[in-house]
């Protein structure tokens, strides 16, 4: 058994030891979430340079799949491992830039124990699947943050709108709740399509922590 399948299965007792508080919030969080709009699409987007090569390595991410543009049913039990994952990976890599990490400006890559923005991005999108999330509703997203820097963030497509998995905070929010710039996101059809948020997007490099 590798060593992520070790701390797989540690996360997953975790969050079964903790969803017993599912059903006491469900009612709460599905009337907060009932009018939570979806970021708009305007079309197609040049997947982000990292994330290219990041594929050209063959990670397992990047396979194609029959994707659905459809949007999972939110419920009490979803939210609590959506917060628990949040919170788990956020605590348990600590921030760093590829720069001081690997001496280049941008590389996408699973994080061990430290790691940036996208490295977040991946692992809690790698946890969310194996906790029965499907691919096609957990989407690697780039925007600009309130500095007009580069920033990725997994957006969570629900029924109940958009929610957001940032590294810099604890708190899930509305996409339109975070007072980011969004530009692009993987499409839900295909993990190496990608879709834009913005009507001129641009291109970015997110290796900031």
């Amino acid at each position: 058994m590798g060593r992520f399948e070790v701390v797989f299965r540690a996360f997953l007792i975790l969050v079964g030891s903790l969803l017993f508080s599912a059903q006491a919030h469900s009612l709460d969080i599905s009337t907060k979430l009932s009018e939570s709009p979806s970021a708009p699409i305007f079309g197609r987007a040049t997947p982000p340079v990292g994330y290219v090569q990041f594929c050209a390595r063959g990670e397992d991410e990047c396979k194609s799949t029959d994707g659905q543009d459809e949007r999972f049913s939110m419920s009490g039990e979803k939210w609590d491992i959506l917060n628990q994952v949040n919170a788990y990976v956020n605590g348990k890599v600590q921030p760093a830039s590829d720069m001081d990490l690997y001496h280049v400006a941008e590389k996408w890559t699973y994080p061990t124990n430290a790691g940036d923005c996208e490295d977040y991005v991946l692992l809690k999108k790698r946890y969310l699947i194996g906790a029965g999330f499907n691919a096609d509703e957990l989407l690697i997203t780039v925007l600009l943050d309130e500095h007009g820097e580069g920033h990725a963030v997994l957006t969570v497509a629900s029924n109940a709108g958009d929610f957001i998995l940032d590294n810099r905070r604890s708190e899930i929010l509305r996409w339109d709740q975070t007072h980011y710039k969004f530009l692009k996101r993987q499409s839900q059809l295909s993990p190496r399509q990608w879709v834009s948020l913005a009507q001129k997007p641009t291109q970015v490099l997110v290796g900031t922590k």
